[in-house]
């Protein structure tokens, strides 16, 4: 059990080295062993290309140690036909006798076909090693197909005294933290802002000061009132602006454009919208070491849990987890 536990964490290693490319795909790691040595490994490096199971498979230089080897995989092989073959077929023909599982996947395609395709061939199947992690890695990919909308991330700036805007447009963040906020954009498929923030501060959404593509932006505008003016219409970027209000729909929607993460920036009534219906996943706060004595109260979380606590150039910068 503590070798499986070794070569299974070396997965969750490796499927992290598919953030970047994976999405919407699941990030996937595998790891070939074959006498407590790693002969092979391999990860999900992007959607549409070959799965984490096919490159640790292809990387073994001698294939007759497969006969005699193990394969863990920190996500439930594929059983069905994508955009690439099947993984249990892969794994059944190249004759790999056993197969360690992190955990199940919840995509109905799968959903413990792959673990029966498996045992019916004759393969060895143990589920469940380093579960929780192995689902922590994917949680945005369960929350889609478990709960059929996207994983939520709330994101504002605020002052010390807990104010998030006034009557003109204030800068919060440093030049660094700006950057990752940029970074955090990089990761979301969507990104969500309210009317005013749109007016107030027309901003541009985008991954300018970050390596990587540009969330699909969003906004909403029940009455019309925004101009033509704003960098949300320049056309620049995928845009899409909701006429109305409710945000079960929208969540609706998003959920049938396949996408898996919304990063929502503000406003504070759209913010707090989201935390009275207990619509976030996570929320990541930034304090600027400074007093504005008025102004937008900054949103009020509920049922939050600390991650951590940074002191990036001055300004704090905590994350939460919703607890239902």
């Amino acid at each position: 059990m503590e070798c499986d536990i070794k070569f299974m964490r070396r997965c969750i290693q490796l499927a992290k080295c598919g953030e970047a490319g994976a999405p919407p795909n699941p990030m996937v790691g595998a790891v070939i062993v074959c006498d407590e040595r790693i002969i092979g490994e391999g990860f999900h490096r992007r959607c549409g290309g070959p799965h984490a199971e096919v490159n640790a498979i292809n990387s073994v230089q001698d294939k007759r140690l497969l006969s005699r080897s193990t394969i863990y995989v920190s996500l439930e092989p594929c059983a069905h036909y994508g955009k690439t073959p099947p993984c249990v077929d892969l794994i059944i023909k190249s004759g790999i006798p056993r197969v360690i599982i992190g955990c199940t996947d919840p995509f109905a395609k799968v959903n413990g076909l792959g673990i029966k395709k498996l045992q019916d061939a004759g393969c060895e199947v143990q589920v469940g090693v380093l579960e929780e992690e192995c689902r922590e890695l994917n949680r945005r990919f369960f929350t889609f197909h478990q709960e059929h909308r996207p994983w939520i991330t709330l994101k504002w700036a605020q002052s010390k005294d807990g104010i998030i805007g006034g009557d003109e447009r204030i800068t919060f963040s440093n030049a660094l933290t700006q950057t990752l906020v940029h970074r955090l954009r990089a990761r979301r498929q969507a990104i969500l802002v309210g009317t005013r923030t749109a007016l107030m501060d027309n901003p541009t959404l985008t991954t300018r000061y970050w390596s990587g593509p540009n969330p699909l932006r969003l906004t909403i505008d029940r009455h019309n009132i925004l101009p033509p003016t704003l960098h949300l219409k320049d056309g620049s970027t995928p845009t899409h602006i909701y006429h109305e209000e409710n945000i079960e729909e929208i969540l609706q929607d998003l959920y049938a454009r396949g996408i898996q993460s919304l990063l929502v920036e503000g406003g504070a009534r759209l913010l707090q919208s989201f935390i009275d219906k207990g619509l976030w996943d996570e929320a990541r706060i930034e304090e600027a070491p400074f007093c504005l004595g008025e102004g937008v109260t900054a949103p009020i979380l509920k049922n939050e849990q600390l991650q951590s606590e940074q002191n990036i150039g001055g300004n704090l910068v905590r994350q939460y987890l919703h607890q239902p």
